[in-house]
């Protein structure tokens, strides 16, 4: 029988990297936390149409990346390839964005058919913040912000730009589309094939090409900031004043645009040369138009995305995970002698709940003092309790420090969660 294995492009998170992502997730949750923003859970599957109305049926995403199909009721259903047009329909569904703001973020998995390389998966994770209701630069400014604070609790600021632009309201791209088109279509033949393509359907996607002819093209093309409206302008600079003021560095880049359409006026990348070519790590900007675009009532709207697997590969390559990440375990519980067997998990249990806040791990299996003390040092632990007949017939427990050089020490039962719990907060 032939051997079953997992899809190309959608990768296990086993045990011994799992740690990595939560020690990621749980600093987003706590930074968001902070600024006040609420976590939503979206299906991972939605109707096509929040997918082809909200992304642009014109775009890479939908004509050539996404995972549709027809369920038995002849419905046409996609897995979510981005979090935002889904977050959206959220919102509007349930009638969350009347008269209200609401900032909201979300994680887990999205799903796009392209080429597997590093960083860049057919499943991946996202994690992804949005607000509804606030139009002006102070919100913008404030996922900046936030994201700059991330980089520095993950130690990975020093690797990381951001870049700026403005893509003006909708009147102001149209006029400026127009312009680039004129001015590529007389130079044609030389651009690649890929943006020979785009420049009939999505024009303003020439401007990210990785072609190095075409970015050689375009360093005389129109430049989108000098076709932006009085109210854009206007945006720009309150956003980039109160960056100034929070000490947030950037870069204006005027060929910076999103890959989606429901994109204007704030658009932002972090990016990185730590990771080769995929050096994007988190991007964003604001979408006024897209809760109209899928049915609701025109509502203001901003957010950003970053990607997990990218980020955690930004972590590894500066070196900024934690030493002790892996370990299983502050306390690791050894077992000798029938009688302790007997009492092993009734005394594990009375420690977890005198420590709740403290990993203990009761050996399983048997096996040899010497095995079981090789499992101890392996789980990470800080100390060792050792409990033997002898241990049982007096009440107490056997104290071994694995990691300093503290002397063995026996204590009455009753006491060792507190002696635990000393130790260990004098370690961390």
């Amino acid at each position: 029988m032939a051997k079953i294995t997992g899809i190309r492009g959608m990768n296990d998170v086993l045990p011994g990297d799992s740690a990595r992502w939560q020690y990621l997730e749980n600093i987003v949750r706590h930074l968001l936390a902070q600024y006040g923003y609420q976590e939503v859970r979206t299906p991972v599957v939605e109707q096509t149409p929040v997918f082809t109305r909200g992304i642009g049926e014109v775009t890479d995403i939908v004509e050539k990346e996404m995972y549709t199909f027809e369920d038995r009721s002849g419905d046409s259903l996609s897995l979510r390839p981005e979090g935002t047009a889904g977050c959206v329909r959220a919102m509007i569904e349930n009638g969350l964005l009347h008269n209200q703001t609401q900032k909201v973020w979300y994680q887990g998995s999205m799903f796009r058919y392209e080429r597997p390389q590093k960083g860049r998966y057919r499943q991946f994770n996202q994690i992804g913040v949005e607000t509804f209701g606030l139009t002006g630069p102070d919100i913008d400014a404030e996922l900046i912000v936030l994201t700059a604070r991330l980089w520095k609790a993950l130690g990975i600021d020093h690797a990381v730009t951001l870049q700026l632009n403005s893509l003006g309201t909708s009147e102001a791209r149209a006029n400026y589309k127009a312009a680039l088109v004129d001015y590529l279509n007389s130079r044609k033949d030389q651009l690649d094939e890929d943006s020979q393509r785009r420049l009939s359907t999505n024009p303003m996607r020439i401007l990210d090409s990785k072609n190095p002819q075409t970015q050689a093209l375009l360093s005389e093309a129109p430049s989108l900031l000098d076709w932006l409206d009085e109210e854009s302008k206007e945006h720009f600079a309150g956003l980039t004043s109160r960056l100034d003021a929070c000490g947030v560095s950037y870069e204006v880049n005027p060929r910076l645009v999103r890959g989606l359409d429901y994109y204007g006026k704030t658009a932002f990348e972090w990016v990185t040369d730590a990771l080769g070519a995929q050096g994007t790590v988190c991007g964003g900007g604001r979408y006024d138009g897209l809760v109209e675009q899928l049915g609701g009532k025109s509502t203001p709207a901003v957010g950003f995305a970053m990607g997990v697997e990218r980020l955690l590969l930004l972590i590894e390559a500066l070196n900024q995970f934690p030493e002790d990440l892996t370990s299983t375990a502050d306390v690791y519980i050894a077992v000798m002698g029938e009688k302790a067997e007997q009492v092993v998990m009734p005394w594990a249990e009375r420690l977890r709940t005198d420590a709740p806040n403290l990993r203990i791990v009761a050996h399983n299996g048997g096996g040899g003092f010497k095995a079981q003390m090789k499992k101890a040092d392996k789980s990470g632990a800080h100390f060792a309790l050792i409990i033997g007949d002898d241990e049982v017939a007096n009440e107490q427990v056997a104290v071994k420090d694995l990691r300093g050089d503290a002397e063995q020490v026996s204590l009455p039962l009753a006491d060792v969660a507190n002696h635990l719990i000393t130790k260990i907060d004098g370690v961390n």
